[in-house]
């Protein structure tokens, strides 16, 4: 996947029937001012549609933006639809309106962090290339 010579691939998804895509869209366009390259899947993706999108686009890095209250169902087959497509090394983010008591579980799962809002773009992006590039 990724080097230190190229561009860390991320892709950002809204999964469920969340229709508030500000956050990601600001998200998605901070990454790429910052270097990263960004593809935006837009609104009502599935998790399957996320998996293959991850694989079609060769990503290092799938953001999860989440604020409908869903997260314990769609995280969980977001990971596994991304693993079903082989995609074992693929680092997943989670941002959006998520409970403190529900971050410890999703960490277990697999979901390398998880940002509530006004989490600011700087701290996100040393986390993606710090986990990217020492993995």
């Amino acid at each position: 996947m990724t080097t230190e010579s190229l561009p860390i691939r991320v892709l950002i998804a809204k999964p469920g029937l969340d229709g508030h895509d500000r956050g990601a869209k600001v998200l998605a366009h901070g990454l790429r001012d910052a270097g990263f390259e960004v593809v935006y899947t837009g609104l009502r993706q599935t998790p399957q549609m996320i998996a293959s999108a991850a694989l079609q686009e060769d990503v290092d890095v799938v953001g999860l933006s989440i604020l409908s209250g869903a997260h314990n169902t769609l995280v969980p087959r977001v990971l596994e639809a991304l693993q079903a497509n082989g995609l074992t090394d693929v680092k997943v983010f989670v941002g959006g309106i998520i409970p403190e008591a529900d971050i410890a579980p999703l960490k277990e799962l697999g979901v390398c962090e998880v940002y509530g809002p006004g989490t600011s773009l700087e701290t996100i992006a040393t986390a993606i290339r710090q986990a990217v590039l020492v993995a």
